[in-house]
């Protein structure tokens, strides 16, 4: 019995509810026919229109040369003038030509040149064996202690180790 009474508080409860929706939503038509805004607005007042701008002033021109003859030179006294003297034009300078790499005859050779370019190094004695394994191979060695690789050509620059790291330093 117990359950039926819940079931019946239930439908009780659910019909309250809906009624005062209900009667809710009829209340706010009402009220808004009663604060309703009128179709018709009232008159508006009458504003009077703009001015046009005024027109653009032009500036006035200038008065124009006569239309005739054109003026006549001055006259000559008879002595030829000279042309202005041209300024000497100098040749296109040439590049100076880069360093020149020592000559290596024989693998005797490469390890006083490979002495000096790696005297700088960090590492000395892996520069020095490193540099002369390049001299034996490419018979060249760069002037100076680091850079000028390109003097020795592509057999010096293009040597690489293992790691595709440049061999030659």
């Amino acid at each position: 019995m117990a359950s039926n009474s819940k079931s019946r508080l239930l439908l009780l409860g659910i019909f309250v509810l809906l009624a005062t929706n209900v009667s809710s939503y009829d209340e706010e038509l009402i009220n808004q026919g009663k604060y309703a805004k009128p179709l018709v607005s009232p008159v508006a007042p009458v504003v009077a229109p703009t001015p046009p701008p005024p027109p653009p002033v032009k500036p006035p021109t200038p008065p124009a040369a006569p239309v005739g003859k054109a003026p006549t030179p001055p006259p000559t006294t008879g002595h030829p003038v000279a042309p202005a003297p041209q300024p000497p034009v100098n040749p296109p300078v040439a590049p100076a030509p880069g360093p020149v790499p020592p000559i290596v005859r024989s693998n005797k050779d490469c390890v006083p040149l490979c002495e000096n370019r790696c005297q700088l190094h960090s590492r000395k004695r892996v520069c020095v064996r490193a540099c002369s394994t390049c001299c034996e191979r490419c018979k060249c060695v760069p002037p100076g202690t680091y850079g000028n690789r390109e003097v020795c050509g592509k057999c010096y620059t293009d040597m690489v180790t293992h790691g595709n790291r440049f061999k030659c330093p």
